[in-house]
């Protein structure tokens, strides 16, 4: 790996882009990127100069074909306003300045209320998502002032009613019901109230109670120009959500196959499921949201046949479901397809969820142009951050193949490592249409579910429409990740 002042890696000993596979007696080439910065003020009156305001940085990050913004970093402004944030990716941020009290003594009455700054979204927005977004590319920097103005803040004070004892409680406030970043609460447990400061508009504050007897509540508050107190927010508790999986399954290995397909619970002939060969997790749907596990539903229980997910609060999820043989042919839950559309949970809902496994599915080989030479001893092996040796294909350094879905396809998205020769071999595809793309190295960023991002790659790769069973060979050109 490479480190260079000015160069991404330089401050936090990231060595992602910046691997190299070793190949004894030949020589090495080390990319290195150059970071991108984002520099700026915050303008405030030259009173609250030295207060000191927090500069907070939100990145928009891809998962699993979906964008959400996560947390990037946090700075404090010098008591001048300036901010710098630099080591950053090339990629998509939003900025914006945390809540600042005014405490200048001059301008402070005990009798009066209280001032502070709300949160300022660059360039001059009013809340997170209408803020610009700022677009970084490689050694770029970009400038950003932010003016946080001046308001009047106002007592608030939201009665829990039933809030558990021994519970933490997380609070959050959405300005005029958008969610996002800005704005804070917190939790009394001695007044079993939610309590702070907010300006005059209108808000929904929600609270949940984390732990193994989850719950949930939500109040919508109006300020105009005083102190308010809400009526008591009664917290329910968070639901579940029942996966069931029927399994479609051919004759189990060493049995007559006649090629009918049936389900388990009315023939012996079908492959008896193992223990943990498949599960469920929700993931939340939002945009913007809490993301850590620690807020997420766990798993409960799980048998051959079912799984329960607890602790499933009011919102939109999406359900993932991994198996170990066959495919994921459907996801439902009434007559919505949670293959391509969230699930929503309401208040104390217990919600089932129907899946059904086959292993219909369809089989693309191939090869990758100009990568069938013999491979050079030694090659196929990186040297990783903390000295160790690893295969290409677990560090992501490979070339690797993409099956992203079309636009209303049932296909669903898969990758697979290329191996040293060039070859590479995907099974079990569900059924549909597909863009087929090979990449010098793996991409994590892929936003494959949005049709805008995947016209970038229109006319790159290979179409191919697959049925159940089919087989499917392709020679692929290899695309580098700047493409």
């Amino acid at each position: 790996m490479a480190r260079k002042p000015g160069f991404l890696g330089s401050s936090n000993f990231s060595w992602r882009g910046n691997q190299v596979v070793i190949i004894p007696g030949n020589d090495v080439t080390i990319p290195v990127v150059p970071e991108a910065r984002i520099v700026g003020r915050v303008v405030l009156p030259s009173s609250n100069a030295s207060d000191r305001i927090s500069v907070v940085l939100y990145r928009r990050q891809i998962t699993e074909g979906r964008g959400h913004w996560a947390q990037a970093a946090s700075v404090v402004a010098r008591s001048n306003g300036e901010f710098r944030f630099a080591d950053l990716e090339p990629g998509n941020y939003k900025l914006l300045t945390g809540e600042l009290m005014d405490r200048d003594p001059l301008t402070f009455d005990p009798r009066g209320p209280a001032y502070g700054y709300p949160p300022a979204y660059f360039p001059n927005a009013s809340n997170f998502q209408s803020a610009a977004t700022i677009s970084l590319s490689a050694g770029m920097t970009f400038q950003a002032e932010l003016s946080p103005v001046r308001q009047p803040y106002y007592t608030v004070r939201v009665p829990v009613a039933n809030a558990p004892p021994d519970s933490h409680i997380a609070v959050t406030v959405s300005a005029q019901g958008r969610k996002g970043p800005g704005f804070e609460l917190g939790y009394s447990r001695g007044s079993q109230k939610i309590e702070g400061s907010l300006p005059s508009g209108t808000y929904v504050i929600e609270a949940t109670a984390l732990g193994e007897n989850g719950m949930s509540g939500s109040v919508n508050l109006v300020i105009k120009d005083a102190a308010t107190e809400s009526a008591a927010m009664t917290m329910r508790p968070n639901g579940s959500v029942l996966v069931k999986v029927k399994r479609e399954l051919q004759a189990a290995p060493g049995t007559e196959d006649t090629g009918e397909k049936v389900e388990q619970a009315s023939s012996s002939r079908q492959q008896q499921p193992l223990p943990g060969d498949f599960s469920a997790r929700l993931e939340p749907a939002d945009e913007f949201g809490v993301s850590d596990t620690f807020f997420n539903p766990q798993s409960a229980a799980r048998d051959q046949s079912s799984e329960l997910i607890t602790g499933v609060g009011p919102g939109r999820y999406w359900v993932r479901v991994e198996t170990a043989r066959g495919y994921v042919a459907s996801v439902i839950a009434g007559d919505v397809d949670l293959l391509h559309r969230p699930l929503t949970v309401g208040p104390v809902a217990n919600v089932v969820v129907d899946v059904t496994i086959r292993d219909e599915g369809a089989e693309i080989s191939g090869s990758i142009e100009g990568m069938s030479e013999p491979t050079p001893e030694g090659a196929g092996w990186v040297v990783t951050a903390g000295g160790h040796f690893a295969n290409e294909s677990m560090t992501g350094v490979a070339p690797h193949v993409y099956l992203l879905p079309l636009p209303e396809s049932p296909g669903q998205f898969r990758q697979v490592a290329v191996e040293p020769d060039g070859k590479f071999d995907l099974q079990q595809v569900p059924p549909g249409a597909y863009r087929v793309l090979a990449f010098d190295h793996s991409q994590a960023e892929l936003e494959y579910y949005t049709s805008e991002a995947m016209r970038a790659y229109d006319g790159k790769g290979r179409v191919v429409r697959l049925g159940a069973g089919q087989k499917e060979k392709l020679t692929l050109r290899l695309l580098s990740t700047s493409e």
